[in-house]
């Protein structure tokens, strides 16, 4: 017995229902590009958490909205649908009570949502100092993000420059000696940490989603951001910038630690540069001595 061949117009609708069924399933494989799905990321950093109940209360007015004007659009269209045999609709030129009660009520809406922006913007734009428990970081250099005089507290920020590079990044930590490191960015727990953003070559993206929003890495030109983390733990994100055939790789990870820990790793890390800048310095010397440096 022959199956009867699909028709056209429904082979087409199948094959889209696949694609877009296909669509999800690779978004639901990638955490990273989904995020929390509808909200950004939080539980990382009190500013992504103030970024994260601004959007909501953004979004939840919006679907509230949302919801009075399609309800009321889909009622009119289906109570005053036309009809056969039905007498002629009233001609309506228009409504005034109505039209300004719903420019005043947009109106209203948008005070209230500036009103609020404005008063989670502080928290999530300036860094509020470090907690007792975090690193004494007093000696530290201090990066004033558009601020007269630091924040008061137990203790001043750890400012880190960051700085993208094709493909990876590097962190550059304060002190009278090097220390960097590259792709891991290790802090202090229970301190706030400012980071000066830049690029040497192309525009990058510095993104860890659960410490907060993106921040572009801008060849030429620095832009600041914070986070203060409170429980040791690892967070990882990626450039949120394309920025060439190695854009995927761009990866990033930020580990806090306790800050007794964090000194530890900072004297081996600044103990391993010192090794590698004497064993470099070794080898050119030695090369010079044969000839083979001009």
């Amino acid at each position: 017995m022959m199956r009867r061949a699909l028709p056209a117009g429904r082979k087409r609708r199948h094959l889209l229902i696949a694609l877009a069924a296909a669509c999800l399933v690779l978004l639901a494989a990638t955490p990273a590009a989904l995020g929390d799905a509808i909200t950004p990321e939080s539980g990382g950093s009190p500013n992504a958490n103030d970024i994260d109940t601004l959007y909501k209360i953004t979004l939840y007015v919006a679907i509230v909205i949302f919801l009075i004007v399609e309800g009321t659009l889909i009622w009119s269209i289906v109570r005053f649908r036309a009809r056969r045999g039905g007498p002629e609709p009233d001609q309506i030129r228009g409504n005034t009570p109505l039209e300004l009660g719903w420019t005043v009520g947009a109106a209203l809406i948008l005070v209230v949502l500036t009103v609020v922006t404005f008063l989670y913007l502080d928290d999530i734009k300036n860094p509020p100092a470090s907690g007792p428990n975090g690193l004494r970081a007093d000696a530290a250099q201090f990066a004033s993000i558009d601020q007269p005089s630091p924040p008061k507290g137990a203790g001043r920020p750890l400012n880190i420059h960051v700085n993208g590079q094709q493909y990876v990044w590097r962190f550059d930590y304060p002190g009278a000696q090097p220390l960097f490191s590259y792709f891991e960015m290790v802090v202090p727990t229970d301190t706030t940490v400012t980071l000066d953003v830049n690029a040497s070559d192309v525009i990058h993206s510095w993104w860890i989603p659960k410490l907060g929003g993106k921040v572009d890495a801008v060849p030429d030109h620095t832009n600041q951001t914070w986070f203060k983390i409170e429980k040791p733990g690892v967070y990882r994100g990626q450039c949120a910038e394309l920025c060439g055939p190695g854009h995927a790789d761009m990866r990033a990870m930020v580990k806090a630690v306790p800050p007794d820990e964090y000194r530890a790793w900072a004297v081996r890390q600044r103990a391993d540069i010192k090794a590698g800048q004497q064993a470099l310095a070794r080898q050119r010397a030695q090369r010079e001595t044969r000839g083979e440096v001009r």
